[in-house]
């Protein structure tokens, strides 16, 4: 694949998807604590959202990094921008601010 495909893959992940997680392994198998951590956020806050392994193709890893020109996974878009990575995710959360932004996009009850 090449690296505009495998951009426009991610591109289409982000689009077709409300809420999408790059991570390494999967939500119910995390290969990493930083992914796992922010898998059980969102399980928490009660979000539905898609998970891409970037394990499973490395073009993918190495390109969400330039896509979100954030050099670390895990990544978490909502509503196709991206919001930001472990820590991020989890002072949002502690802060109220990642349930407050998804009731704001309409993607939990308020």
């Amino acid at each position: 694949m090449s690296d505009a495909d495998t951009q426009e893959a991610i591109k289409k992940a982000v689009t077709d998807n409300d809420v999408v997680l790059f991570m390494k392994g999967t939500p119910t198998f995390p290969q990493c604590g930083f992914s796992s951590v922010v898998a059980r956020v969102l399980d928490h806050v009660g979000v539905e959202y898609a998970a891409v392994n970037v394990l499973e193709d490395h073009a993918v890893r190495e390109g969400v990094k330039a896509y979100s020109d954030w050099p670390t996974i895990p990544q978490l878009y909502v509503k196709g921008e991206f919001v930001g990575g472990c820590d991020i995710i989890k002072e949002m959360f502690e802060a109220g601010e990642l349930q407050q932004l998804m009731k704001d996009k309409g993607l939990v009850e308020a």
